[in-house]
């Protein structure tokens, strides 16, 4: 081999050396979040608070557990969010449901405040922790510390979510309900699970590094 081509050669093995590295680094990841994935995005970290936010969009069973977590803890208030429902001749939206199922879950009506984000494509989570704070703005409840009660994989980019929106003033905590059936298979099992799953390898990153787009987290901006 002449001089020039062991030249390429070594100019070359950089860059094959990276590319096995970036390789390697991909399949670990992969590997890391099969295993260990579900449970770092259900995070909990719970705080005492004077108010649970509950995303009514969780399911009945969720919001019977959130009605537990109401009575367990020593929350003043529980604020139910949320959307337009899926069935579009319905003028129903997941608030006004939620709030309707905890009165029935025997939640005293005085405690729960209603904030609807109405029909709402994109910034979900974003725009329920707007409609959340305006509601307690509007009651003159000003919580140094809230709990928010949402699905187990979506809890940890909601936490993040919602700091934002409430800071500096109010501490954000946060609790993740993961049903029952969950422990009987692994996430990929579950077409519904694998889809919640993969949209916060999507979105969480997305919250962290670019702000899902958005220019302000402030909800006097909205």
């Amino acid at each position: 081999m002449n001089r020039s081509g062991v030249q390429r050669a070594a100019n070359r093995s950089p860059t094959l050396l990276g590319a096995f590295a970036i390789v390697v680094l991909l399949v670990f990841l992969g590997i890391w979040l099969c295993i260990y994935g579900e449970s770092f995005f259900s995070l909990t970290h719970r705080l005492p608070a004077e108010v649970l936010v509950v995303e009514g969009w969780i399911g009945n069973d969720g919001l019977r557990n959130a009605a537990a977590e109401f009575e367990r803890g020593a929350y003043q208030y529980i604020v139910a969010t949320g959307g337009q429902t899926a069935d579009r001749r319905s003028p129903s939206n997941f608030a006004d449901l939620a709030g309707q199922e905890l009165i029935r879950l025997g939640v005293p009506k005085d405690r729960i405040i209603i904030a609807p984000t109405g029909e709402v494509e994109h910034e979900r989570t974003f725009k329920s922790a707007v409609a959340a704070w305006r509601a307690l703005q509007l009651k003159g409840i000003h919580p140094k510390a809230l709990n928010v009660f949402t699905l187990s994989v979506h809890a940890r980019r909601s936490r993040f979510v919602y700091a934002k929106v409430y800071a500096p003033a109010t501490q954000v905590g946060v609790i993740a309900w993961t049903p029952s059936d969950y422990q009987a298979a692994p996430w990929w099992r579950s077409s519904r699970r694998t889809k919640c799953f993969f949209k916060e390898i999507v979105k969480y990153p997305l919250e962290v590094l670019l702000n899902s787009g958005r220019t302000s987290n402030s909800p006097t901006a909205r």
